[in-house]
């Protein structure tokens, strides 16, 4: 099947935009690259956004972008979409750089927007702010967890790296060990958005400099069992969770079944599997997540 193989952008609304923008330009460090009047472009470094805010009268993500392969046809996943049951909608020029997309719903109401890559926009790193790589992953309360993570895996053609008991499934479209997580809450919504570091080093500054200017941590650092990640959670200024990580567990080569082997890893080789409801699945280092990361 042709499957997508990056997360591109993740979209959110919320009634107003300029704290969200100004969070992630002058704490986070990415690019305000384009802006429209009720809308707002911004980038880390390869692609023209990794983030769109839209004006709407509450605060969600409402879509997320995935490229397939540069060489794939789009005309054909859209066949293959569709074969599987599912509604589609052909977009030209829906956002700029993207032509041309095949965008659907979800199970949970999120629209999934599929295209092939633009060319890289190759644009510098900002010198203000975290600065991340690149968006890493978003994840979702939803309320029919094994039904969204069939719906992923069979028309997106993500695979499944780990599960947490029968209710938190962590999925991966590329070699990294998860592009998206699905926790089952009994409610359909956002829960965090991450974005790559380099290092541990990395991570500290950031947390240094969230301190600085006046952000809390909600959890963390620490470093998660599944995924094997170094994390750190905080809010941004309209309350969306925002996770910062790094060392994130690999898959290189899906004929071999394991992830690159780490020294923190208690399996040799680390495959996927189903992970206890138990404290090291969350964080290795002990401190379980509060109360408030749920809210």
């Amino acid at each position: 099947m042709i499957g997508v193989r990056k997360i591109a952008h993740a979209t959110y609304e919320m009634p107003d935009l300029e704290p969200q923008i100004d969070y992630y330009t002058n704490v986070l460090g990415l690019t305000l690259i384009e802006r429209e009047k009720d809308a707002a472009y911004l980038a880390s470094t390869i692609d023209h956004h990794s983030v769109v805010l839209r004006k709407g009268d509450e605060i969600k993500c409402v879509n997320l972008g995935f490229q397939i392969g540069p060489d794939d046809d789009l005309d054909a996943f859209e066949r293959q979409t569709q074969a599987q049951g599912v509604k589609t909608e052909r977009k030209k020029d829906a956002e700029p750089t993207i032509s041309d997309m095949v965008t659907f719903a979800d199970p949970k109401g999120t629209t999934m927007e599929v295209f092939r890559r633009p060319e890289p926009l190759r644009q510098k790193f900002q010198l203000k702010g975290i600065v991340p790589h690149k968006l890493g992953h978003v994840a979702f309360h939803v309320t029919d967890v094994k039904n969204i993570t069939q719906f992923y895996c069979d028309v997106l053609g993500f695979r499944v790296s780990d599960w947490m008991g029968d209710h938190f499934s962590f999925l991966r479209c590329g070699p990294d060990h998860h592009t998206i997580n699905l926790i089952e809450t009994g409610k359909n919504r956002h829960f965090h958005t991450a974005f790559e570091l380099r290092d541990w080093a990395h991570l500290q500054q950031a947390c240094d400099y969230l301190s600085i200017h006046g952000y809390r941590m909600l959890w963390g650092p620490g470093r998660h069992g599944i995924g094997h990640n170094l994390f750190a959670y905080h809010r941004s200024p309209t309350g969306l969770i925002t996770e910062l990580f790094a060392e994130l567990d690999q898959m290189k080569d899906e004929s071999l079944g394991c992830f690159e082997p780490r020294p923190w890893h208690r399996d040799n080789p680390q495959r996927p599997k189903v992970w206890p409801k138990d404290p090291n699945a969350a964080n290795l280092w002990g401190p379980m997540p509060p109360d408030e990361m749920m809210q």
